[in-house]
């Protein structure tokens, strides 16, 4: 199968290359539902020391940069409650947590969740996080420009290998909302 954005060379429907995804994802993929089938979901396989997505698109295109998506775990406060939730926005862009989020989330505090809360809590690898296989219950705050794109990339859940998903997808995904400036 041909990817439908970038040049890679291993470019397979997720739902045959399940093994390759990290198990919170690739359940997710196997119970897929929704008006995108889950063949639309194209995983590629990209060398983990290119995760990052300024190494990234510095190997594979910098055309690809305008078609990338980050997916991050934030932490909000109010009171002594905590919820966790994951953003999804442009990598051109940064995620906007001390207003949308912030006020999205009904919280008084909200910041970047440590790297060992975001990679135990999903179950996936720093660099890696993707919408795709949250845990129950999370918030999903989507940018509208990541959901408008034809196909955006995303991690894998592992930092070897992306997936291509149409953006309308996200939008579908469990407790998604799309907002308007998540991402400045």
């Amino acid at each position: 199968m041909r990817a439908p954005i970038g040049d890679f060379d291993h470019a397979t429907p997720a739902p045959e290359c399940l093994d390759e995804l990290a198990p919170p994802v690739a359940a997710a993929v196997r119970a897929w539902s929704g008006s995108v089938p889950a063949e639309q979901i194209v995983y590629v396989d990209t060398d983990p020391r290119w995760a990052d997505t300024a190494v990234f698109v510095e190997h594979y295109g910098q055309d690809l940069l305008d078609k990338s998506a980050n997916c991050v775990i934030v932490a909000a406060k109010r009171g002594g409650e905590r919820t966790l939730a994951a953003c999804l926005v442009l990598s051109t862009t940064r995620v906007d947590v001390n207003n949308v989020v912030r006020r999205q989330l009904g919280a008084r505090k909200a910041s970047f969740a440590p790297m060992e809360t975001a990679t135990g809590e999903t179950g996936m690898e720093y660099g890696g996080i993707t919408p795709i296989g949250l845990p129950d219950g999370w918030p999903l705050l989507v940018d509208a420009a990541v959901a408008d794109l034809p196909y955006a990339l995303v991690g894998s859940g592992r930092r070897r290998g992306k997936l291509l998903v149409p953006g309308k997808a996200f939008a579908e995904l469990p407790n998604a909302v799309v907002l308007e400036g998540l991402g400045i």
